[in-house]
């Protein structure tokens, strides 16, 4: 069976057991403040096991993209050495919602094993949990009970809480697990060892291939477990595993998910895969990391210095780094493997597909960007080596990782060619206190939510009316950067959470006798939160919530302008213009789109020209909620790359010709209401990535108006011209005039200082002294002065005491024959000078400055390097 088969049996496999088929999520999470990437296949599911939404569905199946390089599931070291291991990988998952159990789970998935894809009975094992006293869970014998039914006792194995307890975090959902493990070993070393002694210890061929989970407990913020309501089914199986052991490989890379690739990668660097080990494990991380990078990069992540961005940049760069110094590319060479990559998911994750072209020129950048950075860092590390030292320090690996993206086992590699070691210790403890750092920046500490209603409804009013009477549904109380806020949810809200690019509502909620000021909403999954300062002191009475309209009123023009300005982007450049990222708020609107070119003055006038013709022409809002997703894609109906669409959507068009789009923002009735726009700034925020600010409505206007009276002023110093621009360029053309006669004079005055500097040298020892004050017109001609005379004397020591513009300053220019023979250092010396003047400065070796407050000591200093020198 191919790769493709086997993914397909599985989805069609639980669509005869009545499962809906969906769609993966975007690799790169939004709504979620606990994760950065979707590491599992629940997270599109968490509402439904946090009893926030009602599944519609209550069975559900799929393939999501996974991403695990961080937090606790951080594998990133063992991409590519092992043969399990990967940053991007598939999981494939079936879900009950309150529906089927572990009567089903555990039959159906026995089943698909063995009697679909036929999985040798005898090379499997499962795993139950074993219970723990502690927190008074029993072990489930539940599940004990359904896998005696097909598996013989035997191979039915007792896990402890860390294998078979599954917890979504500190908090939340939980329950026990059952694992199934298959052992790939050859026939006589199955025979010498059992494979249950060697199920969950690392064995690189006895290896998990399936999860099911079985969410049954709630972990509260004390650490306690209550019972669910509903219990639910989780479960998820690695697909690069699965594909594996059906295909009869010892490695996840032998298969066809991964061996396509490799050859491509060998064919490419004419490096023979199989014959070397270090040349094996490179191309291995190479053929991982691409689809880890593509498919984030497609989903609207790109590489930056913080955040998710980092993580991509980084696995970017280890790839690179893999690539240089094993494979020897040192020219772009990563991104000519996006197109065969994309080809590959056509008609599984077809995101990668539709923007191949930018995928490949982000990467591209990237590269280019890291082989020059990757230079500079070995040259800084053959430095530190050529010092003869027999370690290199913690400080400097973390420099080298901190500053130039050095992975520590690239450090520790060209380390041991020079037979020298790192301190890993030193390291880990400048790595920990960054660390710490990040961690009390971002410190938060939510409590659990207090029910306040049974209700898990919260309905979104903030379309039709900016206020509506709410009734608290849960709170907690959160503490951050010692700060205490409160979290609350309400049945129904006015309020837009953060979200499409658009800032969150801010307001209040009122009663009869107190108000509550709302200072911001997100979005956190699917539930609206407000951010209190305080709460009600009567929790269950009705509230009146209620927006601040006028800053709504701003963001809503500013966020309706954006599909002005898509739409204009896209008539001016071409239909290549894609949303990479928006950010709307009150007084600037912010837009990144995918263009390779810095847009010229003509287009961006022409950009501006046609937003501001569309906004004169008053076009109605056409807005249509609930569509199927379907309908609106047959409508051609805009939807973004990385963005998890429903079942039903938002459509917005602002004419059918111009401008149609899917969003949940709040926008105009009419373009006449944004009055005007004005592109204020474009620039390049990333490879393939451009950035339009722009202004709209008043604050259009303010900006206008303050060009005005700049204007104006400008006028007014130019005593009224008839004509501004002609008196401003003979101006300019009066100033040059005068500027050159200046440094015409300076130059004389320059080369007169010169000439008596020439006349004051002395020799003493070999070596030709000038030791002099000076008053110059310029720190330039100062400049000029020290390297034109080291220039034409040899066994030079120089020494300026310098007043220029009224300030005192100090220059020692040095030949090498006076750095060499007298051990003399320019540096060291300008910092003893310079406190004769109650000044500092310093320099190299041959040439250093000083500047000061006490023009009264430059006598004094002269005075001093004579002391210094010997010369008195």
């Amino acid at each position: 069976m191919t790769a493709s088969e086997i993914r397909k049996i599985f989805l069609e496999f639980f669509r005869e057991k009545q499962h809906q088929i969906v769609d993966s999520a975007p690799i790169v999470l939004k709504d979620d403040p606990t994760l950065m990437f979707t590491n599992a296949g629940m997270v599109q599911f968490k509402d439904y096991f946090l009893g926030n939404k009602e599944a519609v569905n209550k069975r559900v199946a799929d393939t999501q993209k996974c991403l695990r390089v961080s937090g606790k599931h951080n594998d990133l070291e063992e991409v590519g050495v092992d043969t399990y291991h990967h940053t991007m990988f598939e999981m494939l998952g079936n879900w009950s919602f309150g529906d089927y159990f572990k009567v089903e789970a555990i039959a159906w998935s026995w089943e698909l094993l063995t009697e679909v894809y036929k999985i040798p009975k005898d090379r499997l094992y499962v795993t139950i949990f074993e219970g723990d006293e502690k927190e008074n869970i029993p072990k489930d014998l539940e599940a004990f009970g359904e896998w005696k039914k097909v598996i013989a006792e035997d191979r039915i194995l007792l896990g402890n809480k860390k294998d078979n307890f599954w917890e979504m975090g500190d908090t939340g959902p939980c329950g026990p697990c059952t694992e199934i493990h298959v052992d790939m070993r050859p026939d006589h070393e199955r025979a010498e060892i059992d494979g249950a002694t060697l199920v969950n210890n690392d064995h690189p061929q006895v290896i998990e291939i399936w999860n099911n989970v079985f969410i049954q407990f709630n972990r509260m913020a004390n650490g306690t477990l209550q019972e669910l309501p509903d219990k639910h089914v989780d479960t998820g199986m690695g697909f690069e595993r699965l594909v594996r052991v059906v295909q009869g490989k010892s490695s996840n890379y032998d298969s066809d998910v991964f061996m396509p690739m490799i050859s491509k990668i060998s064919e490419m660097t004419g490096k023979q895969y199989g014959e070397n080990e270090s040349l094996d494990i490179a191309m291995r991380v190479i053929a991982d990391h691409i689809r880890a990078i593509s498919f984030t990069i497609a989903d609207g992540q790109l590489p930056s210095n913080t955040g998710a961005g980092y993580v991509i940049r980084r696995i970017l760069r280890r790839a690179v780094r893999y690539s240089y110094t094993f494979l020897g590319q040192d020219e772009p060479f990563i991104n000519k493997l996006v197109p065969m990559l994309a080809n590959q998911f056509d008609g599984v994750f077809n995101e990668l597909k539709a923007q191949e072209n930018f995928v490949k020129k982000v990467i591209e950048e990237e590269e280019i960007s890291f082989l020059r950075t990757l230079n500079l860092g070995i040259k800084r590390l053959e430095q530190v080596i050529s010092t003869g030292v027999d370690q290199i320090e913690g400080s400097v690996v973390f420099e080298l990782y901190d500053t130039y993206g050095f992975p520590v086992d690239l450090t520790a590699l060209i380390a041991s060619e020079n037979k020298i070691t790192v301190d890993e210790h030193g390291f880990q403890t400048a790595m920990e206190a960054q660390k710490s750092r990040s961690r009390k920046a971002s410190e938060s500490e939510k409590g659990d939510w207090i029910i306040i209603s049974d209700s898990k409804k919260s309905e979104f009013k903030g379309y039709d009316s900016t206020s509506c009477e709410v009734k608290i549904l849960r709170y907690r109380e959160v503490s951050e950067k010692n700060k205490t806020f409160y979290q609350v949810v309400t049945d129904q809200t006015p309020f837009y959470p953060e979200g499409g690019g658009q800032v969150g509502d801010k307001g209040k909620l009122v009663t009869i006798n107190e108000e509550i000021a709302v200072f911001d909403t997100k979005k956190e999954n699917d539930t609206i939160i407000h951010f209190c300062d305080k709460l009600p002191l009567n929790l269950e009475r009705p509230l009146i919530a209620q927006i601040n309209e006028v800053n709504r009123k701003a963001t809503t023009l500013n966020h309706s302008c954006t599909h002005l300005l898509q739409a204009a982007l896209k008539t001016v450049l071409g239909n290549h213009v894609a949303q990479k990222g928006s950010y709307v708020s009150t007084d600037i609107l912010r837009f990144d789109f995918a263009h390779f070119s810095k847009l010229s003055e003509e287009e961006v006038l022409k950009v501006e020209q046609i937003v501001n013709k569309k906004i004169r022409e008053g076009i109605l809002l056409d807005e249509q909620r609930d569509v199927l997703f379907s309908e609106a894609q047959k409508t051609g109906a805009m939807a973004l790359f990385g963005e998890k669409y429903g079942e039903k959507v938002r459509v917005i068009t602002f004419d059918p010709k111009f401008s149609v789009e899917l969003c949940g923002g709040t926008h105009v009735k009419s373009t006449a209401e944004i009055g005007l726009f004005k592109i204020v700034s474009e620039s390049s925020v990333a490879a393939g990535v451009r950035r339009i600010e722009a202004l709209t409505g008043l604050e259009a206007i303010q900006y206008y108006k303050q060009k005005e009276e700049v204007l104006s002023s400008v006028n007014e110093l130019l005593k009224d011209p008839k004509d501004t621009i002609k008196a401003l360029k003979q101006l300019l053309e009066e100033k040059n005039t005068l500027q050159k006669k200046i440094e015409h004079f300076q130059a004389i005055q320059t080369d007169d200082i010169k000439k008596k500097l020439e006349s004051q040298v002395f020799e003493k020892d070999g070596f030709k002294y000038i030791l002099s004050e000076i008053v110059a017109p310029s720190t330039e001609s100062v400049k000029q002065i020290a390297y034109d005379l080291r220039n034409k004397y040899s066994n030079l020591v120089l020494v300026l005491a310098a007043m220029v513009d009224e300030k005192p300053s100090i220059t020692v220019m040095l030949s090498d024959e006076a750095i060499k023979l007298k051990s003399m250092h320019a540096g060291a010396m300008v910092r003893e000078l310079a406190k004769e003047i109650d000044g500092g400065g310093g320099g190299q070796d041959f040439f250093a400055t000083a500047g000061g407050k006490n023009s009264n000591g430059l006598g004094a200093a002269i005075a001093k390097s004579k002391e210094i020198m010997n010369l008195n």
